[in-house]
């Protein structure tokens, strides 16, 4: 038996319980994962809250997927038959949200391609901070075409986990950052590296009259019909997550305008894979990069790690050690 935290109907963080669990077993391509430390996502969230979307993909009435957690950094401790690229005792980090999920507890399992192996110059706190964040912002400024020295680029979103990676990522790759977010982030987004902050509540960024070569929003709410105010020719605009409008004005008329404006518009279709768990590790190898830790929790606190991130007020990432 293992401990995980588990739901069973929509609303709220009262919905989570810590209680025992049958701990699972890994299947011919899987391995089983003690996990170390995981982190909160707004997807996370997203889920247990049970909005449209996320009747649509957990269940109308009540949540198919029990236990939530994209995140995990931990050591391998059961390998399936056909597993031949990891073996018990190495080190592991990875992204489960194409997977099943299943971080919030003692142990998981994962496909072995789902998985990499965790740079030793970071602890499991650190890595459990990177997997779904970093990837993101690493896929999402890649975006069309690659950021060039002195290319102006916003990120609206910025003083989260996303906006923690994306900052410094952009700033390695010679861009001009703007970070936007709420008063409160303004400070951290500048220590992370921003040379320009907004706070969204008093500035329209698309309203300025500066335009810039990538905007990639990580809370999109707006349209897609605002962004072509802020986009340079041959600019354009990369949405990660935001509201359901948002997202569907961008995959509805992001095709058409962009063949209208010479700029794109496009949704980020998010792909977990080790190769760019890799790259991500060779920044933080070569002290490029370096996890933004807001809080850490313990599994017993998993509620509160998750209201923080429900009231949007985390300056970084949200760790929960197991």
């Amino acid at each position: 038996m293992m401990r995980a935290v588990v739901y069973g109907e929509y609303g709220s963080t009262n919905a989570l319980h810590v209680i025992d669990v049958p701990t699972p077993t890994p299947a011919a391509d899987q391995v089983l994962v003690r996990v170390g430390a995981t982190s909160v996502n707004s997807w996370d969230w997203d889920l247990i809250e049970g909005g449209i979307l996320a009747r649509l993909e957990g269940g109308l009435r009540e949540p198919r997927r029990r236990i939530l957690g994209i995140d995990v950094a931990g050591t391998v401790v059961g390998v399936g038959q056909h597993v031949t690229s990891f073996v018990e005792g190495d080190e592991v980090f990875g992204d489960l949200s194409g997977v099943g999920f299943g971080a919030f507890a003692e142990y998981v399992v994962a496909p072995a391609g789902a998985l990499a192996r965790k740079s030793p110059s970071l602890t499991f706190v650190q890595a459990a901070a990177v997997p779904h964040a970093g990837l993101l912002a690493l896929q999402g400024l890649r975006g069309k075409r690659s950021i060039e020295p002195g290319d102006k680029v916003l990120i609206n979103g910025a003083g989260g986990g996303v906006g923690s990676f994306a900052i410094p990522l952009a700033r390695k790759w010679g861009a001009e950052v703007t970070g936007v977010d709420r008063e409160e982030k303004l400070e951290a987004m500048q220590t992370w590296g921003a040379h320009h902050v907004i706070d969204y509540e008093a500035v329209d960024f698309t309203r300025t009259g500066i335009r810039y070569d990538l905007i990639f929003d990580v809370t999109s709410r707006r349209t897609v019909l605002a962004y072509p105010r802020a986009l340079a020719v041959g600019g354009s605009s990369v949405v990660v997550g935001g509201s359901i409008p948002a997202l569907l004005s961008t995959v509805t008329m992001g095709t058409l305008l962009t063949k209208a404006t010479d700029r794109q518009y496009s949704v980020l279709v998010h792909r977990p894979n080790p190769d760019d768990l890799d790259q991500l590790n060779g920044f933080f190898e070569a002290g490029l990069l370096e996890p933004v830790i807001d809080s850490i929790w313990s599994l017993d606190q998993i509620r509160d790690a998750v209201q923080l991130i429900a009231d949007g007020a985390a300056k970084g990432k949200v760790v929960v050690t197991v």
